[in-house]
């Protein structure tokens, strides 16, 4: 290749600007520097690029299709330059979240990582086998956000960023969706549908015993099973939010919470012993500062 980041980047600034003597003050290089470089760009592609027959040179039939590919270069040179001087900093090349509760909350945050970190890839796991807090605990996750459970290892520091309201649900023609108040007797005579990684372990789920458990490793399924009239299930408030208001689920009201919202905290998890590099402080921060809430019932907010 004979052509240089450079000459390309003095045609792209010269077609910009709208002068070969405007890309010179915009790139604090003389005039006859970017009338060379730009002429010596032709020569080396063999083509001309601007006609210069006019005051102002203007670009040829062969310099406006050129020119698209010459900032696409452009573009990936500078990506590179980027993605290499992350990685000198020690930058992360990769992190990995392990996240089991809804995302809407989370995405400013991560809208915002990245801006911050452009070249750092992010991969997000959902647990199948086990939970959040096995993951990260593994090392297999380098930050967990998760439903609070009583007693993490040792191992794991944690912070709660803040509550959320776990609704008991059912299709409408289910026999518990016809009770005004529903007690937990009521909820053990009938099917049971759960979120298999916390299934007994999230507070108070101790009440929510059934005689017949059902468990699916997605809250997506669960859904899909309770639309389906297969039984009862305690599900983020804010993951049937639609359902609840189109009528195709139903709250069940517990009498034993007649005036509060089942809440349940959320936690911000990672290993006591990890080295976590730039990438993963700035986004443990960040989330420790952010805050996860919703509106009750009364139209308070679960976190203050």
């Amino acid at each position: 290749m004979r052509f240089s980041f450079d000459q390309l980047q003095l045609f792209v600034m010269a077609v910009k600007v709208g002068s070969f003597s405007a890309a010179a003050r915009s790139l604090g290089k003389t005039q006859s520097t970017v009338s060379a470089g730009i002429a010596n760009l032709e020569a080396d592609l063999g083509v001309e690029l601007f006609d210069r027959t006019s005051r102002l040179p203007t670009l040829t039939a062969a310099g406006r299709t050129l020119l698209i590919e010459a900032e696409a270069v452009l573009e990936r040179c500078l990506a590179l330059q980027g993605h290499a001087d992350s990685l000198a900093q020690h930058t992360e090349a990769s992190l990995t979240l392990a996240i089991e509760v809804p995302y809407t909350q989370l995405m400013p945050v991560l809208s915002e990582f990245a801006e911050v970190f452009p070249y750092v890839d992010l991969v997000v796991r959902h647990p199948v086998h086990g939970d959040v807090s096995e993951l990260v605990m593994k090392g297999e996750a380098d930050l967990g956000l998760a439903f609070s459970q009583p007693n993490y290892p040792q191992a794991l520091d944690f912070v709660q960023m803040g509550k959320l309201i776990m609704a008991h649900v059912t299709h409408p023609d289910h026999p518990l969706a016809r009770q005004a108040q529903v007690s937990f007797a009521d909820l053990h005579a009938h099917r049971r549908l759960a979120f298999s990684a916390h299934a007994d372990k999230l507070p108070s789920s101790e009440y929510l015993r059934s005689t017949q458990l059902w468990r699916a490793e997605s809250y997506l399924a669960l859904v899909a099973m309770v639309r389906a009239g297969l039984g009862w299930a305690t599900l983020p408030h804010q993951l049937v939010q639609r359902e609840l208001a189109a009528g195709e689920l139903v709250e069940l009201q517990l009498q034993a919470y007649p005036h509060t919202d089942w809440l349940v905290g959320v936690d911000l998890l990672w290993a006591r012993d990890g080295h976590p590099g730039t990438a993963a402080r700035w986004l443990r921060e960040r989330f420790t500062q952010a805050k996860v809430f919703e509106l009750n019932r009364f139209g308070q907010a679960t976190t203050w």
